[in-house]
Order: C-alpha cells, then structure tokens, then sequence
C-alpha cells in the first residue's frame, strides 16, 4: 500500500496522530502488507491505528508493536526486512514512546496507590499489635495475580465483600490484643508417660506402625486386634510407645488428656530414642537419627486437614534415650501430635481388600522408628510484663479494663497515639476526627471504653490511610515501599527513624537500611512471597505422584517439605551472599539433607538440616532449573510435560514468555501406556507450520528436563502401566505395584536461534552464557515486586542503566536490589 494512500482512505483519522512520515515509510515496507483493511492479520490495521501516544491503550499496541519488531517476531519470515532498517524502526518508534509514557509517569506516577494484601494485612497487624501468632490471612479473600504476583495494584481492588472481610479481621486481631484479667492465665503442667502417649492401644494401620515397649520389645503384640494392657504394664514407669509410621490421613497420634485450656504458647519436653524394630517385635538402637515435627490438631479420631500445621520446628531424635524441647503455639481446644518424616504410611485397602492395611516389607537391617518415654506440656507461658505489650499498643499504661473519668480526653489521646503509630505518613486532622466521633459516639451511648475505642481503631485498620501504600512523593513512603518490599511488613522504629530524619535521600544510608533489611529475619518473609509467587512455590502441594506410575513418592511430606526449603535456602544464599545471577540456571552447590541426597543419588547425608553440599564438576544438578521444587510444579503428577516445563522456564527465568496458545488448539496428551514418547506425540502436533514456529521457542528447552521425573528425580526411562519392562513390589503405604520401563528418554535439543546442546547441562551453560537477559528479567520481577506496577516503557533506559551498573561483579543479586531500591523506579519522586 503507498504512504500516500494511509490517509486518503481513512480521512476519519486526523493527520495530526498519524506517525510521522519516516515512521510511516517503515512501517509501509515491512507491515502495512499485512496488517491493513478488514483482513488485517491479528486484528491489527495500522492504517487506522491513532499515533495518539498520549492515550494509554493506543500507547500500549504501538509498544507492541515496537517489542515484536525490536525482537524479530515481525515481520513474518517471507519478508525482505534487514537488520538495519529493523533497527531503524525500532529507533523511529522507541523515543516518542518513552517521551509520551514518561510524560504520564511525571503527571500520575507510575502506578495507582495498592491495598495491602492478605499477607501483608496479617503481618503489619502482627507488628502493630505485637501479636506475632496472629492468624487471620485466611479471613480474607485471596487476592488475583499479575504479572506473576499478587501485589500489583491493578487487581487489588476493594469491594463491599473485601471490606467486610477486612472489617472482621481487624476486628479479631483487636480482641486478640486486649486483655480484660487482672493476671496473665495460670500456666498449667500436663505430664504423662508409656500408656497415655497415645490415644488408642493400635493405630490406624497395622500393628507393626505403633506398639508399647517394655526392655526393648513389643508388648501386647500377640494379635493384631486391640487389646487391653494388663494393669501393671499400664502402670509401669519403663513403658515406652513405640511409633514406626509417618502422619497420613487417617491418623491420630496424640497423648490422652491434653488440651489446650488457653491459646498461647506452650512449651513441650519430652523423653525419646531413635530405634530399629526387627522380626518379633525386638526392638534396638537405631544407627542414624530420626527427623520429627509436633502437628498442633484437635484431638479426634481422625486428622482435618484444615486443622493439622506442624509446630517447634524440626527435631532429630537420636539413638539412645535423650530429653528435647521446643515451643508450640496452640489455640483453645488444640493439643499436638507426633510427626515422624520418612517412614511408612500404611493406607486402607492393601492387598486388594477393602478395608485391609499391610505394613510394608521389613528393611534388612531393622524398621526406624522412636520410642517414647514421657511428655510434659507446660503453658500458655506468660508474657514477661502485664498487661502484655499487645494491650499496651491499643491503650498504653491505663492498665486493665481501662474506665477513664476523663473519657474522651483519654480517647482522643489514645486515639491519635494509635494512629501516628500505625499510619502511613501524617493523617488529616479532619480524617482523625472522624475516626474520634465514632468513639464519642459509643462513649454517649454509655458502651464500655474498651469497646468504644476498639470501634475506632477498627474503622483507621479499614480506612484508606493504612490500607493502601502510595507511590513514594516523602522519605516515609520510601520506607514504607522499602520495607514491604524486604519485609512483606510495615517499616521498624530504625527505617521510620532514618526517613523522619530525612537520611534517606542519602544514598549511603539507603543502602545501609536496605543491607540490614536483608540480613534482618523480617528477610525469610520476603523469599518465602517471592519465590512463592515468581517461582509458583506456593503451589508445591497442588498434585501429588500418580500412585500407579510412582508408588515410592506416595504421601512423601518429608520430601516435599526438603523440596521447598532447598529453593528457599538456595535464593537467600544468592542474595545475601551476592552471588552473580547465572546461578538462576548453573551452579556448583545445592543445599541437601539426607531425605534430597537420596533423591537427588548424592552421596548419603545424616540428619534433616539442610546443608550446603558441592557438586562434582559434571553434575547435572545446580540451579532452580533442575531443582525438585521447580521440576514438580512444572509436572501434573501423571506426567512431565515438555511444553509446559519449557514454556515456564522461558516465562519465569529466562523472561521472554511465549504467547497464549490459539483457541481451540488441544493439549498434548501423554501416552501413560508407555508405548509413544512425548517427543513423539510433540512431534505429531507441530506439523502444523502455525504449531511449529510457536513451540519452536520453549519445546527444546523442556525436552532438556525430560530426565528429570514428576517429582525432579533423575531418569533413563520413562514410566507406563503396560508398555515396557515390570516393575514390581510393595510400596511404602502396603499396596502392590506395578509399573512398566518403557521408552528411553532423549533430552537434546536445538533452540530457535539454532544453538544444540545434548542434555541439560548443555542447556544451562547455553543459558548462563547470556548473563544480562537472567539479570534483566530478574530484576524485572523485583519492580514488579516491590512498586505493584509493572516496567513501563519509560522504566527500561533505567533497567539497562542498572543492568551496565551491576554488570562488572556479574549481575549480583543482591546488587540487583541495591541498584533498584536506589532508582527512580522505586523511589518516586523523592
């Protein structure tokens, strides 16, 4: 189509927002082709697109317009279009772009104010109050994503539903904090021994998962059925309750007559030996420790999932009898339960009867397990000054039921004590005001103080001056910004301090502040949110192992539970310690226990603490591409998938996401027979030339992961239920299996650009090899992040300024963050 004919068949549009004329040149030669009249390809007429850059959605189609052209994604192969005059339209477009986007930023500011999520809600209300066990995040509506995170303004809207939500959660967290005893409650001491260690004389399961041990052996184990002690062994100081079982529902492994009066904390000691059981119920040392967690539950029959959250951390039980402590938080009606990592579930309906349980085969050397000896409970433990400081927040030293002469006075003060404390920067006087007749108006009415005033500091929790954090125009939105960035909470008394005192502006305080946030235990918060969302951690639970494809992964917590807390581990070390951001994909150490190092076919670990552990040089191991968390979430279970491991990984770590598939188009199945490959049946479904060029982009690199199975365990082969070799035995639930070794695994590939590699260390090293894209993309989900907005065009001269800054010690990840807390991007207007 000539230039001269854009606008004399569209004279509807005015010449003012048509592009320039050299803009229009190039467009004519290398689009217009396509993209024109009623059968524009993909919808798109340039000849009646405005070039009115001001409107952000015309804007946003010239932007992407700009991006497929500046990446070689148009024109379409066919077209005569040289390098130099992409790039002259590249440069054509990009600087009016940048001049119009900027101009919006300096009118309206990067992005709209965001609400707080859930999370965040919790945590700044565990901080305000000192409530840290405060839990009221599943009160609220779980909020929707973008761009990978739920902290982007544009989908934290507020609706009636939401206020409501807000307005009982606030609530909850208020009483939690006021107290109306004159005295902390009494701390009461639960102790119990042998027989009571348990609910029942048998677990669910078979007899060999729980027994009592009177002189290392089984007692009362002549029948499987249950029943009773005799009198002196229940009454014997030496009874131990033996448990050789992991939780799995249902299940029930708690003392008799414990529960919790009060919630609180509680403090837990208990007697206990890592042992072996062996034919006969003969009962020895064992060799290694055993790993345990306390589950807090009500006490029944059988465990609600909803109710189960295990407590005091992890414990290693050790051969030979030894005395452990920990702590516990519990509610009203809780008690806690024995959980032991990484020994049999037995499951309903073994050997193929209904209602059957088989405890599976005996290893040679004997079954670990732990015997337990005794159990103390003592709590709640009192807080060391009364009224607690969580009571003291709301209504400073009037003490308990607080019933002031001068009421409103009292009110008022406390009122705007409250509010400077939790508010987000100076409040109008008119808004405090507000808040201050709600009180008055219950104090006419004659309500108690506590519950007038309890009224409004509910309505300030709900208003917009704490529910919404502002694009930072002062030093204490900076830290505020700051501060729920590397904290998911509300900025502590040193970052307030800094920006009252105007030292953020300082680039050697900010830094300084920044540091300490990230070595500071508010740090956890952060990599647990982040990679929760931006690696999708959070959904590490969502599937569980086919159980006839992979039985040895069946009701694994101990597994999963390593799983994530590798990944958690490994991006800390990479921020604090500052490593280069190639160790996003290739590196030389990963954190194991011995529950991964058998996993992973790593040389035998003792004990559940997580550790740094070197890799020999040719290892395929290294890098979240090859970590289990990441191969599991990327896999449904059933079966590993190509394109969706290879289409996550361009998306999540390398940046360049692919584009949605067309309507209509059907998923590859897989063939969980065994008898075709998935590079086979991939290779079926892009015959199409349309298929083909899309997949080309991702499909290579998934195939590269395909040795790693749906829980990230190195393979041969492939698995199926017919095809193949047997494979058969006894898993660890008691049920049979079977499987098949069918078709070899082909992990090589060619990427679009034509590079091949053989397997996946060829992949990642094609990978690190480009440094400065896993740093831009990286540093992209830390904008995204930590403003609630995402890069704007106007955003990307400073990205790759950052980028050339941090580029001489290799992209450092902690770098990265220093740099970007430092910017404009995040800064403001300050």
């Amino acid at each position: 189509m000539r230039l001269g004919l854009w606008f004399t068949l569209l004279p509807g549009i005015a010449l003012a927002q048509a592009p320039p004329a050299e803009l229009r040149a190039s467009l004519d030669k290398a689009c217009v082709g396509c993209h024109a009249g009623t059968a524009a390809k993909g919808g798109l007429d340039l000849t009646t697109l405005a070039y009115n850059l001001a409107d952000r959605a015309i804007r946003d189609r010239w932007i992407r317009i700009h991006d497929r052209v500046e990446k070689a994604e148009m024109p379409p192969k066919g077209v005569v279009f040289t390098p130099a005059q992409r790039s002259v339209l590249v440069k054509q477009l990009a600087p009016a772009l940048h001049q119009a986007d900027a101009a919006e930023v300096a009118k309206k500011g990067r992005g709209p104010m965001r609400r707080l999520n859930r999370d965040e809600y919790e945590q700044n209300l565990r901080d305000i109050l000192h409530l840290p066990l405060l839990d009221i995040r599943d009160m609220l509506p779980e909020e929707r994503e973008a761009y990978h995170f739920n902290k982007v303004a544009e989908t934290l809207d507020m609706s009636r539903v939401q206020l409501a939500a807000y307005l009982d959660a606030s609530e909850v967290a208020l009483r939690q904090a006021m107290v109306t005893a004159p005295a902390p409650p009494a701390a009461t001491k639960f102790r119990t021994s042998g027989r009571n260690l348990f609910p029942g004389l048998r677990s669910t399961g078979t007899l060999h998962s729980m027994f009592f041990i009177k002189d290392n052996k089984g007692v009362n184990v002549a029948d499987e059925r249950s029943t009773p002690l005799p009198k002196e062994l229940e009454e014997d100081p030496g009874l131990e309750m033996g448990l050789f079982r992991s939780p799995g529902w249902p299940y029930g492994a708690f003392p008799r007559g414990f529960a919790a009066k009060e919630a609180g904390e509680y403090s837990v000691r208990f007697s206990a030996r890592a042992v072996l059981q062996h034919a006969g119920f003969v009962i020895t040392d064992a060799k290694a420790a055993i790993p345990m967690t306390l589950r807090s539950r009500r006490p029944t029959n059988h465990d609600i999932a909803e109710d189960v959250k295990s407590v005091g951390g992890i414990l290693e039980i050790q051969p030979g009898e030894r005395v452990y402590e920990t702590t516990v938080p519990l509610t009203v009606g809780q008690t806690i339960e024995w959980g032991l990592y990484g020994l049999p579930v037995p499951q309903v309906d073994a050997e193929g009867k209904t209602g059957s349980y088989r405890y599976p085969p005996m290893p040679k050397d004997g079954q670990p397990g732990v015997a337990f000896h005794w159990l103390e409970i003592e709590g709640p433990i009192a807080p060391s000054v009364w009224p607690p400081a969580s009571h003291r927040a709301l209504f400073d030293n009037l003490g308990v039921n607080p019933a002031p002469a001068q009421a409103k006075q009292e009110a008022s003060r406390l009122l705007r004590r409250f509010v400077k404390l939790a508010a987000r920067g100076p409040v109008p006087e008119a808004s405090i005001v507000k808040f201050e007749r709600l009180i008055f108006a219950r104090l006419d009415k004659q309500e108690p103080f506590m519950e007038a005033m309890l009224a409004g500091y509910q309505a300030f929790l709900c208003s917009d001056q704490f529910l919404y954090l502002r694009e930072p125009q002062t030093q204490i939105a900076v830290a505020d910004r700051l501060a729920h960035f590397l904290s998911n909470s509300r900025p502590d008394a040193s970052l307030v301090n800094q920006a009252n005192a105007g030292k953020l502006k300082d680039a050697v305080a900010l830094r300084r502040e920044t540091a300490r946030l990230i070595e500071g235990p508010g740090f956890d918060r952060f990599v647990k949110n982040f990679t929760g969302y931006w690696l999708n951690l959070r959904q590490l639970r969502r599937d569980d192992a086919d159980k006839r494809l992979y039985p040895e992964y069946q009701l694994d917590e101990y597994l999963v539970d390593s799983m994530e807390r590798e990944s958690l581990l490994y991006f800390t070390a990479m921020v604090r310690e500052n490593l280069p951001v190639r160790n996003l994909v290739e590196a030389d150490f990963i954190y194991a226990n011995e529950r991964l190092a058998k996993h992973y076919d790593l040389p035998p670990i003792s004990g559940a603490t997580m550790r740094r552990v070197a890799l020999p040089k040719d290892s395929h191991l290294g890098g979240f591409l090859t970590q289990a968390s990441v191969l599991k979430i990327t896999a449904n279970g059933t079966s590993t998938s190509p394109v969706l491991r290879g289409a996550w990984i361009m998306d999540r770590i390398i940046g360049q996401p692919p584009p949605p598939p067309p309507p209509g188009v059907p998923a590859v199945e897989p063939d969980i027979r065994g008898a075709k490959t998935i590079r086979d049946l991939l290779a079926a479904h892009t015959k199409s030339a349309t298929c083909a060029s899309c997949h080309a982009t991702f499909d290579p690199v998934g195939l590269a992961l395909e040795n790693f199975d749906v829980m990230g365990r190195w393979r041969a082969n492939y698995r199926g239920t017919t095809e193949g070799e047997k494979v058969t035995g006894i898993d660890h639930t008691g049920h049979d299996f079977v499987y098949t070794l069918a078709g070899a695994v082909d992990a090589s590939g060619k990427l679009v650009d034509g590079r091949s590699f053989r397997d996946v260390r060829e992949l990642k090293a094609i990978f690190a090899a480009n440094p400065r894209q896993l740093a831009r993309n990286l540093l992209q989900q830390f904008t995204v992040y930590s403003t609630g907005a995402p890069v704007r065009f106007s955003d990307r001269r400073e990205i790759e300024q950052i980028l050339d800054a941090c580029a001489n010690k290799g992209y450092g990840t902690r770098d990265l963050i220093h740099a970007l807390v430092e910017s404009r991007i995040f800064r403001g207007g300050v």
